[in-house]
């Protein structure tokens, strides 16, 4: 999630409202949504494939963007400026689960691109996959802030790149009060209804 500085907001909502516990769960986009209707979770986050919405949720659409390819820093590909999905075909990736959303757009570009390609790893979290791609084990395609400032990678332009959305969700039915405070700090003011 690239749009919303969560760990800031998180401390500025402590901040306006201490006594307030506040729990953090990192999932799957279909996991977290799933937790949001059932009233398990008050709020999520998801990165979605562009044309995917959250269903059963109330939801506000917060950035959109394009995923760029992450090598490593020795790789063949890591001075080129962009890449085409033909060319990424032929390298090994490490992505998010099969079924997931996180994967979903990584694969429904390649599939309509008439191409496969071999992920060799599936991993749920990004800074895991950057691990495995700094010790040469695949590559893959994320948004660029989840990747930051780092010597060890290289993003690449994709010229034909899958689009993502990042959402923010929260129940059909009347959020917390909580919920509320925190869904109108990251709004500025109250979340739609929508």
């Amino acid at each position: 999630m690239a749009a919303v500085d969560l760990p800031r907001a998180l401390k500025d909502f402590h901040a306006r409202h201490p006594q307030v516990k506040v729990t953090l769960r990192v999932g799957a986009s279909e996991e977290l949504t799933e937790r949001v209707r059932q009233g398990d979770m008050d709020v999520a986050f998801l990165g979605l494939p562009l044309g995917m919405s959250p269903k059963g949720v109330r939801s506000r659409e917060l950035a959109r963007g394009e995923l760029v390819a992450v090598v490593p820093a020795g790789h063949q590909l890591a001075d080129e400026v962009g890449v085409d999905l033909r060319r990424l075909a032929q390298e090994v990736f490490v992505d998010f689960p099969e079924g997931t959303a996180g994967r979903a757009q990584s694969d429904e570009a390649f599939a309509a691109a008439g191409l496969t390609r071999e992920v060799a790893f599936e991993v749920t979290a990004a800074d895991f996959m950057a691990r495995l791609i700094r010790q040469g084990l695949g590559i893959a395609m994320l948004p660029a802030a989840f990747v930051g400032e780092t010597t060890e990678l290289r993003m690449l332009r994709v010229m034909d790149a899958p689009a993502r959305m990042e959402h923010l969700i929260w129940s059909l039915h009347r959020p917390s009060p909580a919920a509320a405070a925190f869904l109108a700090g990251l709004t500025g003011g109250r979340p739609e209804t929508g």
